[in-house]
């Protein structure tokens, strides 16, 4: 856990792990990890993390009394995007739909209705994180997505 002083004597928290991988095509990729939650109280923490961003993972909470907290933390990340010049066009983004093991879980569909991610073509993986189900291949495919990105960018 990581915590900063703002000037408005706000502190913000968030986890971070860096990550480095073997060369690609003369360049050493390196992640930088952040999560940060998505209750309105962390926008500031969210604006700070997204600067210079290359890819994202949105993780979902699949109980239905979660829906509109999804929704409003889903136009934050849209308009926090816009704000920092990065378009959420212009970056690799995954959907991680989290707590598929509920009984009460909201159905796939219904939650990209919701999010309004019907005829857009984003990567999902559902997920149980408190199990470690889904984790890593949503990582995976988030690292995957960033390196082809920047590939087919750099040529």
């Amino acid at each position: 856990m990581v915590s900063l002083k703002t000037r408005g004597d706000r502190t913000l928290f968030f986890d971070y792990l860096q990550m480095e991988l073997p060369p690609i095509q003369g360049f050493t990729p390196k992640f930088n990890l952040y999560t940060v939650p998505g209750q309105v109280a962390y926008t500031a923490t969210r604006k700070l993390v997204l600067q210079g961003v290359d890819g994202v993972v949105f993780v979902v909470d699949s109980q239905p009394d979660r829906m509109q907290n999804n929704i409003h933390s889903f136009v934050d990340l849209y308009k926090n995007l816009q704000a920092a010049g990065t378009p959420l066009q212009q970056l690799s983004l995954i959907i991680q739909f989290n707590k598929r093991d509920l009984e009460n879980a909201a159905p796939l569909p219904h939650i990209r209705q919701a999010l309004r991610l019907n005829g857009y073509n984003v990567p999902f993986f559902e997920a149980i994180a408190s199990e470690g189900t889904g984790v890593f291949d949503t990582l995976k495919a988030s690292i995957d997505s960033v390196v082809r990105r920047i590939q087919s960018v750099n040529g």
